[in-house]
């Protein structure tokens, strides 16, 4: 099984993410959430509806590790955005690259 490409406090590997991450949160997520097949709007307004957001979080995280073959588990997902949020968030988008066109391509 594969790794992260960044580590989960590897926030400072890309500044800018990191700091649009910090200001709207929701915006990155909706963008990760794009990137693997799931509704922008609707996850980016998840984030910030109490138990809703719990599922939706992990729910992306879950589909971009089943999708780049890392492992994990939903529990840990769910601690780890619940613990580490945004540095969750920025490890989700530089995995994905949710800042740039087109559709994500999968490891071989």
């Amino acid at each position: 099984m594969g790794e992260w490409q960044h580590g989960l406090f590897g926030c400072f590997d890309d500044c800018k993410t990191c700091i649009i991450a910090y200001i709207v949160p929701c915006y990155v997520f909706g963008k990760n959430a794009e990137r693997v097949g799931e509704s922008c709007i609707m996850c980016a307004l998840a984030i910030y509806v109490p138990f809703l957001n719990f599922y939706a979080v992990t729910k992306v995280r879950g589909l971009i590790r089943e999708k780049r073959g890392i492992e994990g588990s939903c529990f840990n997902d769910l601690i780890i955005w619940w613990c580490c949020g945004i540095c969750a968030l920025v490890q989700e988008a530089q995995e994905v690259g949710w800042d740039q066109g087109g559709q994500m391509i999968a490891r071989e």
